[in-house]
């Protein structure tokens, strides 16, 4: 495992989802691989899609989802560079049993 540290921006800019104008109110923070519905489950730490009936993304804070990227990044990545991840406001829908991405982010960097 490589030994980096990651900026606090590295996976986007810090933010409090109480402050975000959302349409839709998030319930966690989602670490999203760019450009797809693939999120972080905090159980396995692999990536599952937001379908997945086994995903368990939302993580309860910022430095917790940023925690959890860091770790996949020095575990997967040569350099920190190389990841293609963002943290981004996620939901569950209880009527679909199934992660939401209220924000993702559809180009393949933050």
């Amino acid at each position: 495992m490589p030994d980096f540290q990651l900026t606090a921006d590295a996976f986007g800019d810090r933010f409090l989802l109480d402050i975000l104008p959302l349409a839709r109110p998030a319930r966690g923070y989602a670490v999203q691989t760019l450009g797809s519905d693939l999120l972080l489950d905090r159980t396995s730490g692999t990536f599952l899609p937001v379908r997945s009936t086994k995903l368990d993304a939302l993580f309860d804070s910022f430095d917790a989802a940023h925690a959890a990227a860091s770790l996949w990044v020095a575990t997967h990545c040569a350099h920190p560079d190389d990841h293609c991840l963002a943290i981004v406001p996620g939901t569950y829908d209880e009527l679909l049993e199934r992660h939401v991405l209220i924000y993702g982010v559809l180009e393949d960097h933050p």
